[in-house]
């Protein structure tokens, strides 16, 4: 320790301890911060196509792959990162904004109260943002039976611009990721599945967007997926 520093050394290396360099042996070298000093971050750059080919997760704008076969109607192992159903549209009126407040018992001035807009961000009363997902949900769902078996939750969900009554949107849901899950004995065959929903206006401005998740049943052990998949149990 150098002269003038008088501090006594700490047994736990995550506490403050000592000056900046050697003395003391130095605040910023305790713990994880010392080991950041050795750590710098990296950028992989390329376009959205090729870096979701790289880290099977797919980006927003790379390509996306549409075919006659409805996602949803695909099991895991079919189901390839890029795969994307482009919705029919559908119309917000008064009544949905109404009808989804009462509902769901969500009265928020900004959705209902027409005299409380001045001086606020809105134009009018304002669709709910959890109005826009059912909707989406209720446009890019495939109603039959098939290989999907639950909603498994949502992630990243961003409201992006208000949806007033009289825009019409339409969604392009895609194939994001994918995650096998380990069978158990009394399991069936599945994996997770990560879909990017893109929530769009008449303008083509996404309004809206959200990552959600599905059980997706597969027709084996889905532990042999292919390379860039790992096990996981939940």
């Amino acid at each position: 320790m150098r002269e003038g520093k008088h501090r006594t050394r700490q047994p736990l290396p995550l506490l403050v301890h000592g000056g900046p360099g050697r003395a003391g042996g130095g605040e910023e070298m305790g713990g994880i911060r010392g080991v950041k000093h050795y750590m710098q971050r990296v950028a992989v750059q390329g376009s959205p196509t090729m870096i979701t080919g790289l880290t099977h997760t797919y980006q927003p704008r790379a390509r996306q792959a549409v075919d006659e076969k409805h996602p949803f109607r695909k099991y895991f192992e079919e189901l390839q990162i890029g795969d994307t159903v482009i919705t029919h549209k559908r119309t917000i009126t008064e009544a949905d904004i109404s009808n989804f407040a009462n509902l769901s018992w969500d009265h928020f001035y900004a959705h209902t109260d027409h005299t409380s807009l001045e001086g606020t961000l809105f134009e009018k009363p304002v669709a709910h943002g959890y109005l826009i997902l059912s909707a989406a949900a209720g446009l890019f769902v495939d109603a039959g039976k098939g290989p999907v078996m639950l909603n498994y939750g949502l992630e990243e969900c961003r409201f992006l611009k208000p949806v007033y009554a009289g825009t019409t949107i339409g969604v392009k849901l895609t194939c994001k990721e994918k995650y096998p899950r380990k069978k158990l004995d009394t399991d069936i065959p599945r994996g997770i599945v990560k879909w990017y929903v893109d929530v769009y206006d008449n303008t083509g401005e996404s309004v809206a967007i959200a990552t959600i998740l599905t059980m997706v049943q597969a027709k084996a052990e889905p532990g042999s997926a292919g390379p860039g998949y790992a096990v996981v149990r939940h």
